[in-house]
This record gives C-alpha cells, sequence and structure tokens, in this order.
C-alpha cells in the first residue's frame, strides 16, 4: 500500500474514534481564526478561499526550521530546500507551478522582494507567531505579484513575543542560537516593543555546501497623533557555500556525476546583507479606519558560481563548465495606502492605492575552466581569465488602484468581490564586454521597455450549508483574473529584452468545514487555471536562458484535514491531485521545431501526499513523525526523462517542563536524494534534496503563560 493509499483509507476511520473521544478544553473554532490574507481580515471558515493557516505552536512542536518543514502537511504545498539561490533557499510550487517567482511571499504584511522574486533567502522562522498559505491569486490585495499563492510569515506582534532562548547542534556541525524577549508592553499608552535575534550556521550533505545566517527584527508600536504607529527593523546577513546541480545525460541523471559532488569554484559563495525598514500608521476617519504602509529595503549581494556544461568533458583539464563572479544590489519600496469603509452593517469597502518599485544591477565577471566531475580539482575563480563582462540594470514599478467589497447576504451567505487597475513598467539595459579580444569590444548593447495597464479582479462567495454550536459546513467558490511582469533572474548573462507579460484566468470551489465538536478541520477543493506566457528556462545558443512559453493548464485536487484525536493527539492528512500540462507551446529540439500540446510540465508530479501524528502535551514527553509523498515526474518538457516517486520521513521527540524544553529532531531519516528543482543557470540540471540531518535543541522560555 502507497502512502497515498494509506491517507485515504485512514480518514475515514477517524470519525469514531474522535467521536467518542473526551471534548477537549482548547476546541478550534474556524469561526475565531482570523486570516489577513485579504485587505480585510476574515474568519477562516467564512473565506471564500483555500487558505490554511500553521500556528507558531505547530510548528516548534513539529521542529520546522524552515519553510519546507513549514510546508510539508500543506496540500498540494512543495517547498524544497536549495536551488539557484543557494541552499539557505527553497523552490515553493503551488497547483503544480514550479516557477521561482509564480507565489508571493510576504512577511509581516510586507511583500518580500515583491518587485522582483521572493526573498527567501533572508526568511528567518524564529518566533514565528503563525504562517497563511493562500492558493491561488491574489490581483486585488497585492496586485501583479502571485500565480498561485500568497505565502504569509507572521512574527509575533510588537510587545506580544515570549521571552525565549534557544541553542541547537547536529549534523555536520550545524549550530545556532536565538532569542527573543519583550522589552515593553505598551501599558499606559507607551510604545510596546519586542527583539528577536537568531544566528545559526548550517552544513549538508553535499560537499562544501552550507550557510550561516544572522538576523536580528525590532518592533515596536505606540499611540502617536490619535492613531499607531508601527515601526519594524528586519536585519540579516546570509553567508551561503552552494551546492551543484546534477546534470541530465539523455533520459536519465548522468552517472559520471557521483552523488554529493560539487563542482563549483573553490572560492565559490553567495553572500548577501539585507536592511529593511517599514511604518504602518492606523486611525479612524469619518469614512472609515485608515491604514497606511511603508516599507523600504535595500540588498547588496556577491556571487561566485560555476556549472557544468551539456555533454561535459570528464578528464578534468578541458574546459567544461562556465562560471562567473558578480555584485548585485536591488532596492524595493513598498507603499499601500486604504481605507476600510462600513457601508451598512452587511457591508465593507476596503478602497485605496499601492505601488511598489524594485531597481535591480548586477556586474559580472564570466569564465569557463576545467574540472573533475566528482569536484576534487576546484579552482580558485579569480585566477581564471575573464572572457566575458556583463552588466544589467532593471527598474520596474507596479502601480494600482482598487476596491476590495464584502457584502453579508445574510448570516450564512457572502459575496466578495474586487476590482484593481494595474499599472506597470518596466525599463531595461544590459551590455557584454568580449574580454577575449585586444582590446576588449562591446558585443552587445540592449535597451528594453515595456508598459502594461489592464484590470484584474476576483469575484467570490461562501455559504455556511450547516451548523450546530461549534460545527459547521461551508461552501465556497472563486474566479480569479491576474497578470505579472514577467520574471528576471540576475543571471550573468544579458538579459535578450523583456518578455511578454504572465497572464492568468482561474477558478475554485470547495468545501470546508469543524465537525465533532470542534474536534475535525478539514477543506477538500478543485480548481483550474489557464496560464498564457510561463517563464520557462530554454536553450538559446548552447546556454540556457529565459523565455515566454505559450499556454498551459492546471487542474487539481486538494484535501487537508486536521483531527484532535484524543487531549495533545493529532493527526493531520493532506492529498493532492494535479494535472499541469502545456496547451500550446514550441520547443527547439536539434533545430526541429516540436509542439508540446498535450505534455507534463517538468517536475510537476499528478500526486502529493502527506500524514503526521504529533503528540504534543504542555509538559512531559512529545513527539511527532511525518511521511510526505511526491508522484512520478518528468524531468523535461518532451517527457522523455521519468523519475520515480519518493516519500521521506521526518520525526522528532522531546521533554518539555513549564519553561524549557529538549528535543531532537530529525529530517529525511529515510535518506532520499531524489531531484526536486531545476536550475535556471545549469541547463538540464537537477537540484537532489539534500541528505539525512539530526538536530538537538535546548529552548527556554521565561514567560511562563507561553508554551516552549
Amino acid at each position: 500500500m502507497t502512502l497515498r493509499h494509506a491517507i485515504l483509507f485512514a480518514i475515514p476511520m477517524l470519525y469514531p474514534f474522535a467521536a467518542h473521544a473526551a471534548a477537549p478544553a482548547n476546541v478550534i473554532d474556524l469561526d475565531r481564526i482570523e486570516v489577513t490574507s485579504d485587505k480585510i481580515p476574515t474568519t477562516l471558515a467564512r473565506s471564500p478561499d483555500s487558505v490554511t493557516v500553521v500556528d507558531g505552536d505547530t510548528l516548534r512542536s513539529q521542529g520546522a526550521t524552515d519553510l519546507s518543514g513549514a510546508m510539508r502537511l500543506v496540500a498540494g504545498v512543495e517547498a524544497p530546500a536549495d536551488g539557484d539561490n543557494g541552499p539557505a533557499s527553497s523552490v515553493p510550487a503551488l497547483w503544480g507551478l514550479r516557477e521561482f517567482d509564480a507565489f508571493l511571499l510576504v512577511v509581516d504584511g510586507v511583500p518580500s522582494g515583491g518587485a522582483f522574486n521572493p526573498a527567501l533567502q533572508a526568511l528567518d522562522l524564529s518566533n514565528v507567531e503563525r504562517i497563511e498559505v493562500l492558493r491561488g491569486a491574489a490581483p486585488v490585495s497585492f496586485g501583479a505579484t502571485s500565480f498561485v499563492g500568497v505565502i504569509q510569515v507572521i512574527h509575533y506582534a510588537a510587545g506580544k513575543a515570549p521571552t525565549s532562548a534557544e541553542v541547537h547542534a547536529g549534523s555536520r556541525g550545524s549550530y545556532g542560537v536565538s532569542a527573543a524577549t519583550t522589552m515593553a508592553e505598551g501599558k499606559d499608552g507607551g510604545f510596546a516593543s519586542s527583539l528577536m535575534v537568531d544566528a545559526n550556521r548550517s552544513r549538508f550533505s553535499q560537499d562544501r555546501t552550507g550557510f550561516d545566517r544572522a538576523h536580528v527584527l525590532y518592533r515596536t508600536r505606540g499611540d502617536v497623533g490619535g492613531g499607531t504607529l508601527g515601526v519594524d527593523i528586519d536585519g540579516s546577513v546570509v553567508s551561503q557555500d552552494p551546492g551543484s546541480p546534477h546534470p541530465r545525460e539523455g533520459a536519465v541523471l548522468s552517472p559520471r556525476f557521483p552523488l554529493d559532488a560539487n563542482v563549483n569554484p573553490a572560492d565559490a559563495k553567495l553572500n548577501e546583507t539585507r536592511i529593511q525598514l517599514a511604518f504602518d500608521y492606523t486611525h479612524d476617519t469619518g469614512l472609515g479606519t485608515w491604514l497606511t504602509k511603508l516599507s523600504l529595503a535595500h540588498t547588496d549581494g556577491e556571487n561566485t558560481r560555476g556549472f557544468l556544461r551539456q555533454d561535459f568533458a570528464d578528464d578534468g583539464t578541458t574546459h567544461n563548465a562556465d562560471g562567473f563572479r558578480q555584485n548585485r544590489h536591488t532596492d524595493e519600496l513598498y507603499f499601500d495606502s486604504h481605507i476600510t469603509t462600513s457601508l451598512s452593517s452587511r457591508s465593507t469597502l476596503a478602497w485605496g492605492v499601492d505601488y511598489i518599485y524594485g531597481y535591480g544591477a548586477q556586474s559580472s565577471d564570466n569564465f569557463e575552466y576545467g574540472i573533475f566531475p566528482d569536484g576534487r580539482n576546484p579552482p580558485v575563480s579569480i585566477n581564471l581569465h575573464t572572457d566575458e563582462i556583463t552588466s544589467l540594470n532593471d527598474r520596474r514599478s507596479f502601480a494600482g488602484v482598487y476596491g476590495d467589497w464584502r457584502f453579508d447576504v445574510s448570516d450564512a451567505w457572502r459575496i466578495d468581490a474586487g476590482l484593481r487597475y494595474n499599472h506597470t513598467s518596466e525599463h531595461r539595459y544590459g551590455q557584454a564586454i568580449d574580454n577575449t579580444v585586444s582590446p576588449p569590444e562591446l558585443a552587445v548593447a540592449d535597451t528594453s521597455n515595456h508598459n502594461s495597464s489592464r484590470f484584474s479582479g476576483v469575484l467570490g462567495t461562501s455559504v455556511q450549508l450547516w451548523k450546530d454550536g461549534s460545527d459547521e459546513v461551508v461552501a465556497y467558490a472563486n474566479y480569479r483574473n491576474t497578470f505579472k511582469p514577467a520574471a528576471i533572474d540576475f543571471g550573468p548573462d544579458v538579459e535578450g529584452g523583456i518578455l511578454k507579460p504572465e497572464t492568468a484566468r482561474s477558478g475554485e470551489f470547495g468545501f470546508k468545514g469543524s465537525n465533532l465538536g470542534g474536534r475535525l478541520q478539514w477543506d477538500a477543493s478543485a480548481f483550474q487555471m489557464h496560464f498564457n506566457n510561463l517563464v520557462v528556462s530554454t536553450d538559446v545558443g548552447g546556454g540556457p536562458t529565459l523565455a515566454n512559453a505559450g499556454s498551459e493548464r492546471f487542474r487539481g485536487v486538494e484535501f487537508e484535514t486536521r483531527c484532535r484525536l484524543v487531549d495533545d493527539l493529532n493527526l493531520q492528512a493532506s492529498y493532492a491531485w494535479h494535472n499541469a500540462r502545456f496547451l500550446d507551446d514550441v520547443q527547439i529540439v536539434d533545430d526541429t521545431p516540436v509542439q508540446l500540446r498535450g505534455k507534463q510540465l517538468p517536475l510537476s508530479p499528478h500526486h502529493l501526499a502527506g500524514l503526521g501524528l504529533t503528540y504534543a502535551p504542555a509538559e512531559g514527553w512529545n513527539g511527532y513523525v511525518i511521511g510526505s509523498y511526491v508522484g512520478a515526474r518528468f524531468l523535461d518538457k518532451l517527457n522523455t526523462a521519468p523519475v520515480g516517486s519518493y516519500a521521506t520521513v521526518d520525526a522528532g521527540i522531546g521533554y518539555r517542563r513549564a519553561n524549557w524544553e529538549l528535543r531532537l529532531d530529525g529530517t529525511n531519516l529515510n535518506d532520499r536524494r531524489d531531484p526536486v528543482a531545476s536550475s535556471e543557470f545549469g541547463d538540464e540540471s537537477f537540484y537532489r534534496l539534500q541528505g539525512r540531518s539530526v538536530m538537538a535543541s535546548l529552548r527556554w522560555t521565561l514567560d511562563k503563560s507561553a508554551k516552549p
């Protein structure tokens, strides 16, 4: 029996078991869980969208320290660690689409990297209060920034962080420390403030691969001028030692490239310093509550990478790899100002404007080198001749005027409607200098401009079909229409002009409920999305580059449930069936056009499932075991390179007292090393799951009202 079949078999058997258990003191009520995925906060039960909330206590009781661990039991979501942005990052996929900017990352209400790509490498889950996962686009709330979902990470509010400290150590010399404290509670009209700090070193199974990250978050909030002012200062320093993707040869991953080999130069790095300052001000007006938010972020990076070519030589001296040394920096600005107006006792309108601006620039020295496929003779990049010097700068902005309307037709029926007028603008300049001739000469100079103006919108409804106390069943449906300017990867090459904007239309319907006195929560949904101008990696002139594909269709069914079997013992399960296929796209293969109609998108499995059992009492022994299943996929667009399914097992055990906890957590305990993400830089190359790791931790919580 596969894991998927076990999950489907187990779910119906939960009902009699849970129905005869004693009612717990902390019954979960979907009508009390408020989500902020829209401009108008709503309860999870009444939301006309598929939303999952993962609370911070659950993250800590399941040993989740990164996005990959946090998303293990969220239906239809994959977030394996690593990728082109380094081992501190991840490559999330929702609704079967694994594109590095197809979803939006929001941290404490601010799109993180929203003008370009999600800033996942800087993401820190220490002292997180909860994570909200919205599947599907948010074309009104966040405009032209996402297609398949929004992942919002919410840290404890100013003055609310439990005072705590943690130390941990584990596999391959990994270790870290973190601490959080409430500096002021904001009593008697004063400012509340909190400070969170974190520093860790992580090392992985692939040779010379790991990262060091330090993070600090200061939050303060208080009354100013008749309103409430909030200020966040968020800073991080990330130093990464990148790994290498595994090249594909023919229908399989190359047997000439050993598992855990690293062919990067000896001085390879992905270093980044990021600082963000965010303000928000809320005050009441005659029109309603007025909220204004402003965020400024600056990032500096230094990168040195190298990738094997296709049909690479393996003698260790012939040039078989291309690399680059790069300086990069980006500036981000986010501004939102909206008023939430109560039109009547049953009708609310949020209306306003927002603006996202991004400026990014890179300069790269490109080189070639020879290396054994096992990486035993990595060169020092500064000793290699620079063959090409490239530079690129990109300036883009997303502006919008929007209205988001909510109308309670009755106590059981609600309608949501949103409309937004978008204007996007982008200017790009790139040049390449040929350094193989004397004197060096300008080989490429390209300037591109693109402007787009169009409407986007959403229409949704939810109907409470049945309610009895805390038990209820709700039906919901929604339609979304959105678009997004094409991604830019800031690689070492001069981009070939600005690609066409990506557009999508999607529909979703489902049912969600709370049953058995609140012990059982569940959500089942089905969706379909038509996508145009998807940005994909393709081969041009012997090297990978980004290009627009034609059209694609994404269909799926997703289900997740959480059941409290007895006090402190929870079972969670999720299953998703996805069908992501090309509708109309032509791929050039050996100089011959090939129609991809009907082909499955690469690395998009039909089946995803998860099953987890967590025992988490307030004191004493606790533990969990989580199994995750990923179905068979293809590595290529032509579907000639299949890879089989795989399952991973994570588990942990701990002992907790009133204000401390000692625990041991393990990930990928069965040591699977399957391919999980493709490289945009290494053509037909794939990052694998990192090997088994184990971590021991000791956590103190001085605030006895909070769980360790």
